[in-house]
């Protein structure tokens, strides 16, 4: 892309900044990066107007003013210190370095997020599934936790499902509002565009329709948040929906594959078994995207679970495969 538009426009002419990452660097968020990249063209001498002219068009706008004339202004400068700039965000290409996780500090924190998410016996329910697999993978091979790694975050996938009781939370918990306020100094009204599986609605391709809610959703939220306690009891109405219902199905089925891991691992098996424990990561997106990868997913799932049934019985196929 870059070469194509050298060509079209001349290397002298041509000038790139990763405008995404800086603008999320500086601000929290990538909203600034379309006002960031207007300076940095301003100052490039791409626009035929006065700074003073632009920086008023922002505040007559009225969104986001402070932001806005921020990120103009940053641009202009990327554009005359661009070294400066990066250097001050970081070089581009290099990710911040997170402290690295132990196995312990990664439980933990599922634990934590899952007592938040529906209650206390659930986090205690997923720390015992990995208790057992560790031990099984601590006696196969010693020191080994690499399959329990590959567990503890694909479990979790599946029991943190974003489902209505979730997204309610998420919106109500007080992170939606802090996100507002940094990104806007002021708006009229919110709109939620959703399409809730209880209310079927369906667009001319089959695929589950939007439907837009006024700000009175909030309030129909919170209470749905509350009510998180039903999640999977007979008082549960979005357990009948077909989406809850294969969502239960694939937690089932993987805390059935961990029980297979836990009871088949074996020192010619750690490779087959961490692969099997990994399966959910295949499984992405949400409604019918979501379905679709299921579906694929059980495909490697099962050419999985016949891997690792050869390997335990007889190691040296793991070897030569």
């Amino acid at each position: 892309l870059k070469k194509a538009i050298r060509t079209a426009a001349g290397d002298g002419r041509a000038h790139f900044f990763d405008a995404t990452r800086t603008a999320t660097q500086l601000f929290g968020n990538s909203l600034g990066a379309n006002m960031f990249m207007l300076g940095f063209a301003f100052q490039h001498g791409g626009l035929p107007l006065s700074a003073e002219a632009v920086e008023k068009a922002i505040e007559l706008n009225g969104e986001a003013v402070a932001m806005n004339v921020a990120a103009f202004r940053w641009g202009r400068r990327a554009a005359h210190q661009p070294d400066f700039v990066r250097g001050l965000v970081g070089q581009p290409g290099k990710a911040a370095i997170a402290p690295a996780e132990t196995l312990d500090e990664i439980i933990a924190r599922r634990v934590i997020f899952l007592t938040g998410y529906q209650n206390a016996a659930y986090g205690k329910r997923y720390a015992e599934r990995l208790a057992t697999l560790r031990s099984a993978e601590a006696k196969a091979v010693p020191g080994s936790t690499v399959v329990t790694e590959a567990a503890a975050r694909n479990l979790f996938k599946l029991m943190a499902i974003k489902d209505e009781y979730e997204v309610a939370r998420l919106y109500t918990d007080g992170s939606f509002a802090a996100e507002l306020s940094k990104q806007f100094q002021s708006y009229e009204k919110l709109e939620f565009h959703l399409a809730p599986p209880i209310l079927g609605r369906r667009g001319n391709d089959g695929k589950p329709k939007k439907s837009s809610f006024g700000p009175w959703m909030l309030k129909g939220l919170r209470l749905l948040s509350a009510l998180k306690g039903l999640r999977g009891t007979a008082f549960d109405l979005f357990s009948l929906t077909a989406e809850r219902r294969r969502e239960r199905q694939l937690l089932a089925q993987y805390e059935a594959d961990l029980e297979l891991i836990a009871s088949a691992l074996s020192p010619g098996g750690i490779e087959a078994a961490a692969a099997l424990a990994s399966v959910p990561t295949l499984i992405r997106g949400y409604g019918h995207v979501r379905q679709a990868s299921a579906e694929k997913a059980a495909g490697e799932r099962s050419r999985l679970v016949e891997r690792l049934v050869k390997a335990t019985e007889r190691p040296e196929l793991q070897a030569a495969e």
